[in-house]
Parts: C-alpha cells; structure tokens; sequence
C-alpha cells in the first residue's frame, strides 16, 4: 500500500479495519503467552518475557482495577459517540497498566468504542502520532465515531507519570533500569487512577 497519498482519514479507516476489541486483545496475548512468543515484528527472548510478564500484570487489573464514584459519574453522563482507537503492543510495559483502564472506563459507557491496533502491523497510523519524534505506545486517538474526526490523544503514559519520566530524563540523560522499576512501583501505587483522570479530561474537553 502506498501511504504516501493516504491521508489521516483512509489511515484511520484501513487500522480500524485491522481492530480488535479489547476482549480479543487479551485472548492473543494469552495465546502468545501459550506460544512462549510476542506480537511485534522482533521475537527476542527479552520481549517474549514481557509479554509473559505483562499478560499477568493484565490479568491483575482486569480482576483489581476500580473506577471511584466521583469519576464514574462523569464517565457515564458523557453522551457523544467516540472511538479510541489504541496502538499498543503486547511487550510494552505500560501498555500493560494502562489497557485495562481504558477498558474498565469504556465499560461504563455505551458511547465509548474502545478499539486496539498493534504498531508494527500499522506503521502508516504509527507514524501520524509520534511522541517527540518517536513511536512511543500506548497512544490512545480519540474519534467521534460518525466522521473519524481526530478530536483528540492521550499516551504514551499518564500526565503525572509522563513528568516523571521527564524529569529523570532531564537528570540523567535517559531512562535507567532502576527508574524503570521505580515506574512499575508507581503505576502499582496509583491503582490506574491517574489514567482514569487523563481519560475523563478526554471527555470533557469534547
């Protein structure tokens, strides 16, 4: 396919195309789990074991994750059709904490089609929202539902997590290992709750 005479719209209709819900998602990486393999175009080792490691970290937020009252609330009155269309990947570690946050979100509203894409099977979609330059995942895009209008976007990480990582950067020049761990603490202590946040500002800023 020639993507070079696409534009954003035909991008967003052929990924769509190429969608699963997010029931599906689970079911493939468990099965890749099975298959000791990844999705992705790379199959090292090193990201089989993440896709092992994150397919349980899932399965811990589909059966713990909670939605507050407060937010549910506001989630449920939203009343406009969307899709979110997320570009993940199953060896992405914050995929892994933040895809069952949208999905426990989506679940409370109707209007909310949540939707996932891999990256490197959607590299024209990819290559529309890079963060700084780069093909940072997960990225939630926000559609209304009618005209594939992009209205808005939302990753790779949470706002408070994202001035974490920033702000390491800033230190040390990179992300290091030991910050990386430190950012699993983090996304353990917030529960998802800073992502539920984020994604209800999606809402009312529409």
């Amino acid at each position: 396919m020639n993507t070079d005479a696409l534009t954003i719209n035909d991008i967003i209709s052929e990924s769509l195309k190429n969608s699963m819900t997010y029931a599906e998602y689970r079911t493939l990486v468990s099965t890749l789990v099975e298959l000791k393999s990844t999705t992705g175009n790379e199959k090292t080792i090193d990201l089989v074991a993440y896709t092992q490691l994150n397919n349980r970290r899932m399965r811990r937020w589909d059966k713990t994750a909670k939605v507050s009252d407060e937010m549910k609330t506001k989630i449920e009155s939203f009343n406009k059709k969307v899709t979110w269309l997320v570009i993940s990947e199953s060896w992405c570690g914050d995929a892994a904490h933040i895809l069952p946050i949208i999905n426990k979100v989506a679940e409370l509203n109707a209007n909310i089609d949540y939707k996932i894409v891999l990256r490197d099977e959607n590299d024209a979609l990819m290559n529309q929202f890079l963060t700084n330059g780069g093909k940072s995942i997960p990225k939630l895009i926000m559609l209304d539902s009618e005209t594939k209008k992009v209205l808005n976007t939302f990753g790779p990480r949470p706002t408070i997590a994202t001035k974490l990582v920033k702000a390491h950067k800033a230190k040390y020049g990179a992300i290091t290992p030991q910050f990386k761990e430190d950012l699993q603490r983090w996304y353990n202590t917030d529960k998802g709750q800073s992502t539920v946040e984020d994604l209800v500002f999606l809402l009312q800023d529409y």
